[in-house]
């Protein structure tokens, strides 16, 4: 279990602690939702970790098969709906691998990328597109 700790410090803004290590960001409601867009909102949060972790299940698979991924990029573009509810609507991801890879292991490598722990976590409401680009 990793216990993490929001608090808000007034016009919109939150204070977010990692317990483990301490680490801080900070968030603040968007601008099209009464913030002024200063930080991450909350929602850019999710993004932010759909990319990173993609990255980081493609990096372990990697490693085990030897190839070093340093340079690979994940890019994600929220998209919010209002109707019915304020929500993530869509979460457009671009993966850009540094290496060329056979068919066989784009195949594995796009199906890891699908697998991550938080892809499987978002609810299945949320389309999340992924495509995929090789050196």
């Amino acid at each position: 279990m990793v216990k993490m700790e929001a608090v808000y410090q007034g016009d919109l803004h939150c204070q977010i602690t990692h317990g483990p290590s301490g680490e801080i960001i900070f968030t603040d409601a968007p601008v099209d939702n009464q913030g002024k867009g200063e930080s991450f909102s909350p929602t850019d949060l999710l993004g932010a970790s759909l990319a990173s972790c993609i990255a980081t299940t493609i990096a372990i698979y990697a490693n085990r098969k030897g190839w070093d991924m340093k340079g690979m990029r994940v890019e994600v573009e929220k998209e919010m709906q209002s109707v019915p509810e304020r929500k993530i609507r869509r979460l457009v991801v671009k993966v850009w691998i540094p290496l060329d890879l056979s068919e066989e292991d784009r195949v594995k490598v796009e199906r890891v990328a699908h697998t991550c722990p938080v892809h499987k976590s978002i609810d299945p409401s949320v389309d999340m597109p992924i495509t995929f680009e090789y050196a």
